[in-house]
């Protein structure tokens, strides 16, 4: 089954292609887009399927074998975030191509959104699946050059302005990054993963240390962990709803999953944990204390973004199999939480006429739904019981305390007080914007039925998570499991290769 490897980035390359040529009929172009990830969707199933029962699938690019070749792997990890991303990315189309209709397409760039939104939805899933770390950071630049495009849909000053944040940020990570690759390189001989992971223990521990540092580095920028992440609040709010939020749940979780893949493959030796451990603590901290002190929806989420990657940060720093497994189950959860806040962020700017909330209030009696809506994400992000924040911040928490090292019990405590803040933080926010009285009488703004949907189902699948939590604790608790042996991945790209049954079954003929 390893030909579904490849499909999640060929079909939107393809599907990107098909409509850029159909540039002038917005309403084909929207069909293709839909179709296209649905399919991705459909494989990403696949995927977590195959992968659970058979091991992780390989694909070498042009049939030349690893090390030699490019790699695309899909292993337990990689296919779960395959199958949230695709629900992401589709979610948010489908209430992107609600909001063009409700807006009569006007000021939308149409002809470039649908090809830009699929080379993105390509750029992720090539990051996800990349065997070789040039190849990694190929699929960074493709999501990057589409986000680009995508951040200053509109050409406003401020979107400009932003959009110019941004790039120039990104462009700093992806220098880091392709110097740590021209580095890793010089060292080792080598840009596969895999290879990777057995020559970086053959050079000098100074030289390895130096190369770890670089590469997390340009990796931490992306994922905006502190002191890189002050770029973010600023770059995000200004950008349309559906393009805010594909990239608060999406982008910086790539990032994020960049660092779990170094962290648990190429260096194992917990040099930098101490390192990871204090830019969680700082992360959650500083993240939150920015969220409490803001007055706009769209920035208060930037910051709550900033601290709850600290969780994830922290997870990956116990390099213990709980906290690896907690990491990877609160990654999931967090994509669509994020997510669906952020459509509901843009449905209420469309009912109220803003996102500050200064200006809004009054809301829960003009818009009940949308009250809910934000209501319902909300307490989730917090972490109220029983929900699937609780359970992956549990999780994390019991990793903390089953390392117990004073920094480890700091940073739970850490955790616990951002958890309380993150709930004063939404609470506040859904206070004056739906309970407290409108300073002002607000305009007349409508919130169609079609873009409910979307941001519902994202809304409903993070409560799902908590329903089927004992399941999928299960599932993650199997990648962390093959993340830490390493021995899967590395069996499957450097001595199985991309053997089809034929080869395989001579092989097991040679054995006997």
């Amino acid at each position: 089954m390893n030909w579904l490897v490849p499909l999640p980035v060929v079909i939107p390359l393809i599907a990107a292609g098909l409509a850029l040529a159909m540039s002038r009929r917005p309403r084909v172009q929207g069909a293709i887009s839909v179709a296209a990830l649905s399919l991705v969707l459909a494989v990403a199933i696949g995927l977590i399927f195959v992968t659970h029962t058979q091991g992780p699938q390989v694909v070498n690019v042009g049939g030349w074998s690893a090390p030699v070749g490019i790699a695309l792997v899909g292993d337990r990890l990689s296919a779960l975030m395959l199958l949230v991303s695709a629900i992401v990315l589709l979610c948010v189309l489908l209430y992107s191509l609600a909001q063009g209709v409700a807006d009569g397409n006007e000021g939308a760039p149409v002809a470039i959104y649908h090809p830009t939104y699929l080379v993105l939805a390509a750029g992720v899933a090539n990051a996800f699946l990349s065997g070789d770390l040039f190849n990694l950071y190929v699929g960074f630049e493709i999501l990057l050059a589409a986000s680009f495009v995508l951040l200053t849909l509109g050409g406003t000053g401020e979107r400009i302005r932003a959009g110019s944040i941004y790039v120039i940020v990104s462009l700093l990570s992806s220098v880091l990054f392709l110097i740590s690759i021209a580095m890793i390189y010089a060292a080792t001989g080598t840009l596969n993963l895999a290879q990777l992971s057995e020559r970086l223990l053959d050079i000098d521990p100074g030289v390895r240390l130096v190369l770890q540092v670089m590469l997390l580095m340009g990796f931490a920028i992306k994922a905006a962990v502190f002191p890189l992440s002050a770029w973010l609040p600023d770059s995000y709010p200004t950008a349309p709803a559906p393009v805010t939020a594909v990239f608060a749940g999406l982008l910086t979780k790539v990032g994020v999953y960049a660092i779990i893949r170094m962290q648990t493959l190429l260096f194992t030796d917990g040099a930098l944990d101490t390192v990871l451990m204090w830019a969680a603590l700082l992360t959650m901290l500083v993240g939150i204390i920015g969220a409490v002190a803001q007055d706009d929806i769209k920035r208060l989420l930037s910051f709550t973004l900033v601290s709850h990657i600290g969780y994830m940060i922290f997870g990956i720093s116990l390099a213990n199999q709980t906290g690896l497994s907690s990491a990877i189950f609160y990654v999931a959860h967090h994509i669509t939480v994020q997510t669906a806040l952020f459509l509901v962020a843009g449905l209420i700017e469309r009912r109220g006429g803003s996102t500050s909330l200064e200006k809004l209030g009054s809301l829960g009696k003009l818009a009940p739904a949308l009250a809910i809506l934000f209501f319902v994400p909300a307490m989730n992000l917090a972490g109220i019981p029983p929900m699937s924040g609780f359970l992956g911040k549990v999780g994390l928490l019991q990793a903390g305390l089953e390392l117990g090292t004073p920094l480890a019990l700091a940073t739970v405590a850490g955790g616990l007080l951002t958890s309380l803040l993150t709930l004063y933080a939404v609470v506040k926010a859904w206070n004056k914007a739906f309970w407290q009285e409108a300073p002002e009488e607000l305009p007349e703004g409508t919130t169609p039925r079609s873009m409910f949907g979307p941001a519902a189902v994202l809304a409903t699948l993070g409560v799902l998570f908590a329903v089927i939590g004992g399941p999928l604790y299960n599932y993650t608790d199997a990648a962390a499991r093959d993340l830490q042996a390493q021995t899967p991945y590395i069996d499957a790209v450097l001595v199985h290769g991309d053997r089809g049954e034929g080869d395989s079954d001579a092989a097991g003929g040679d054995d006997g």
